[in-house]
Parts: C-alpha cells; sequence; structure tokens
C-alpha cells in the first residue's frame, strides 16, 4: 500500500500541521525514553547518576548523531525533491546509496567513540565522582550506534516521502521497550546507569528492527532490497554536497555545548544535575523546533522540486508565524510548571532552585529560534547550503566558544547566558541573508538548468 504523501496542493497551514504533528509526537516519545532514563536514574540512583546519564554524556552523544543526522539530511533534500519533480526510479537509488553510506559510518563513529570516550570525558571536567558512571553510560550507547543510524536514516526518507506517521509509531514502540526496560534493569535489577544503557539499547534496536522491515514493502516508493544494495557515487557526492554542510552545521551546536559542559562542570555537583534536569525541559522544545524545520523541509523541498516557488515563500511565512506561536506557548507553560516537572528527576532543593534560575534565564529566548530554524530549514530544501552553515558556525560556534574561554563568569547563569545571546545574533544574520533575497539566485539557477 502507498503511503508516500506530497504536499504540492491543498491549504499550506494544513498540510504543515498534518505531517508536523507525527513528528513531534515522535519525537516526544523519543525524549520520553530519555527523560524516563533521568527519572529512573535519578530518583533510584542518585544525583551523580543523573549528572552521569545526562551532561556531558548527553553533549557527545548529541555531537555524534547530530552530525550523523546532518549527513543523512542530504537524502532527505534530494528524495524531497525528486518527489516533487516525479522522479521516482531516483528516489529507489537515492535510499540503498543512504542506507549504505550510514552503516558503515555508523560502524566507523562507533569504534572511533569506543576508543577515545574517556578523553572525551576528560576533557569535558567531568566530575571524579561520575565518571565511572558516565564512562559506563557513553561505551554502552556507542555499542548502540549502528541501529540508531540506520533508524535516523529511514525516519527522513520516510518523512521526505511524505509519511511522518511510521517513524512516530516506531518511536511507541522504542518508548515502552525502554520504560519497561528501565524499571525491570535499574529499579528492581539494581543495574544503576548500565541498565538505563541497556534499555537505551534495545530500544534502539527495536526502531531499527521496525525500519528495515517497512522498507521491504515492494510496493513503496522506497522499496529497499536488502540482498541487492546500490551504491551510486555520484548520489553519494550529492548528498554529501547537501549532507556534510548541514552535519557541521549540527555539529557547530554540539561542539560549542562541549565548552559550555565543561564550564558547568567545573561549578560542582549541585550545577551538573540542575543543567541536566534543565536539559529534560529544554529538549521539549527543541523537538518542537525540529519538528517544525522537518516538516517545512519536506514541503519547502518538495515544492522547490515542482518549481513552485510563490508556494514555497508563502509556506515560509505561514512556517514563521506556526513556530513563533508554538514557541510563546511553549515558554509560557515550562515557566509556570517547571518546578513542579523537575521534582519528577530531584527533590534536591538546590537543584530546584538553579534549575528555574537557568529556565528564566533561557526560556523567554526560545521564540527567537523560529528565524533561525524555519529559514536554515528552507534554504536547505531549495540547495542554498554554505550560507546557513556559515551563520550558525560564527553566530553559534565562534560566539559559544569565545564566552566560555574569555568571560569570566562567577556562575552557572553567567556562562549560560551566551545561549540567548547566540540566538539572537544568529537569527539576525538569518533574517537578513533572507530577506536580501540572495536565496532567489539559487533558486533561477535551478530554473536555467530544468530547461
Amino acid at each position: 500500500m502507498m503511503r508516500s504523501h506530497n504536499m504540492l496542493k491543498g491549504p499550506i497551514w494544513k498540510e504543515i500541521l498534518i505531517f508536523f504533528f507525527p513528528i513531534l509526537l515522535g519525537y516526544l516519545f523519543q525524549q520520553l525514553y530519555n527523560t524516563v532514563d533521568a527519572m529512573v536514574v535519578g530518583n533510584f540512583v542518585g544525583t551523580i547518576a543523573l549528572g552521569a546519564v545526562g551532561g556531558s554524556t548527553s553533549i557527545i552523544i548529541n555531537l555524534i548523531i547530530g552530525f550523523v543526522v546532518g549527513l543523512s539530511a542530504g537524502a532527505t533534500v534530494i528524495i524531497a525533491q525528486f518527489i516533487g519533480a516525479n522522479e521516482n526510479q531516483k528516489v529507489h537509488l537515492t535510499v540503498s546509496t543512504t542506507m549504505i553510506m550510514n552503516i558503515v559510518l555508523g560502524m566507523i563513529l562507533m569504534v572511533i567513540g569506543l576508543i577515545f570516550s574517556k578523553d572525551m570525558l576528560k576533557l569535558l571536567s567531568v566530575p571524579d565522582e561520575m565518571m565511572k558512571d558516565a564512562l559506563v553510560y557513553l561505551r554502552l550507547y556507542l555499542l548502540g550506534l549502528v541501529p540508531t543510524m540506520i533508524y535516523n536514516a529511514g525516519a527522513g526518507i520516510l518523512r521526505a516521502v511524505g509519511d511522518s506517521k511510521r517513524p512516530l509509531y516506531f518511536l511507541i514502540a522504542a518508548s515502552i521497550t525502554n520504560i519497561v526496560l528501565d524499571i525491570l534493569l535499574v529499579v528492581y535489577g539494581h543495574m544503576g546507569v548500565a541498565g538505563a544503557a541497556m534499555a537505551t539499547i534495545a530500544s534502539q534496536v527495536v526502531t531499527c528492527v521496525l525500519t528495515l522491515y517497512v522498507f521491504q514493502d515492494k510496493d513503496e516508493i522506497y522499496y529497499l532490497d536488502l540482498k541487492h544494495m546500490n551504491f551510486d557515487y555520484a548520489l553519494f557526492k550529492r548528498i554529501i554536497g547537501i549532507g556534510l554542510p548541514t552535519a557541521i552545521q549540527g555539529s557547530v551546536y554540539s561542539f560549542a555545548n562541549l565548552f559550555i559542559q565543561a564550564s558547568v562542570n567545573s561549578y560542582g555537583t549541585i550545577s551538573v544535575a540542575s543543567f541536566t534536569a534543565f536539559g529534560k525541559i529544554d529538549m521539549f522544545f527543541w523537538n518542537f523546533s525540529g519538528a517544525m524545520g522537518a516538516s517545512c523541509l519536506t514541503f519547502v523541498g518538495q515544492n522547490f522540486g515542482a518549481k513552485q516557488f510563490e508556494r514555497v515563500k508563502k509556506g515560509i511565512r505561514i512556517a514563521l508565524v506556526m513556530f513563533l506561536i508554538g514557541s510563546i506557548g511553549i515558554t509560557i507553560l515550562s515557566i509556570s510548571f517547571g518546578e513542579h516537572f523537575y521534582r519528577l528527576f530531584t527533590q534536591d532543593p538546590e537543584v530546584l532552585k538553579v534549575g528555574m534560575q537557568i529556565l528564566w534565564l533561557v526560556g523567554p529566548f526560545w521564540n527567537v529560534i523560529s528565524f533561525l530554524e524555519i529559514y536554515s530549514a528552507s534554504l536547505r530544501a531549495m540547495n542554498v547550503i554554505l550560507a546557513p552553515m556559515l551563520m550558525s558556525l560564527f553566530g553559534v560556534g565562534v560566539i559559544r566558544i569565545f564566552w566560555v574561554l574569555f568571560y569570566p563568569g562567577k556562575s552557572i547563569l553567567d556562562t549560560l547566558l551566551v545561549y540567548p545571546l547566540s540566538w539572537c545574533l544568529t537569527s539576525f544574520f538569518f533574517i537578513v541573508f533572507y530577506n536580501s533575497g540572495l536565496w532567489k539566485k539559487k533558486r533561477k539557477s535551478s530554473q536555467k538548468k530544468e530547461r
């Protein structure tokens, strides 16, 4: 049964919302099992263990996954454009090439990560009392990296063809698996952070198996023949051409956050635990942001491929308004109920106090990210790749690293002030670039190539 769906017709706001909600729910379920890890570990193992499974290990994991997802985004853009241009045969070859690329890269990154995991944690100044648990969690997580990459590649492909529902179903299954195993291994099995990591690995394997199963449907445009997988070098170069700058752009955030995390670690266990707990609230916003960006990328990619440029322009405006409304709502809810949420992870009054201070500092600036996320996704979908990377590289990477290295902060709040500052600066860059009309030159170039 064909489940691909194009976004070339119909009310734009409706098309985006229909596509957006399954992605958002999928991200939330993924966040759910990460949050359950933190809840179970924080309440049944302790504050030190909570900092070990969050904080530095999460930053390293996000750096690796962010790079890989960025590379896969090259395939998402290309497939979305092929769908819009009705070039279905090229979709099949792109799917096979993408999967081979992710499997090989996953194995390479897993080996490198296992070898240098302890060195990476030391560079981040992980407190001595957290080092053992952090190392166990990180190494076990890395063992499940290949299944994670297969799922992420598959989810990006499904969304490119307009199917945002089945990645959601996969993550629901993974969440159930993770929650059940967290309870069995950590609460009853007393396996500590190792049990939480093993539960996460099992959930990743579930998403991988379900993804590969769905890709065996011969009636689908994205059918993958596991016995006869083909690798097209020309398509690989196109994927890398779009994906590598996108991967660098995404990795800039995680790389800069390594410096921020190292600074936070230097303030002690309370600051680390507070930042880890705040990260769970912060991630809910980033789930919303990522879902809006993914929806906009598919919408713009398909319509750009179909050369419906006025619909592209209108869709970007509508997506911006939707993002602003949603981000303001999330900010109000987070600040209003933040302390209640924190209590799910810890009852430590100092952690609660510092966590709320962080939320008041950062939360009010989430809406600024609307311009960064929507313009960045839209430009990538139109093959404008280098400019978004450079703007993010300077506005996020350089600014955050310089702030940590040269600003003599006295508390965690001094360090984290760089978050809203870098968001405002980078969003300003994107607003100026997009409204300058330079991206339209890329559109005209695309039109000439099609003639």
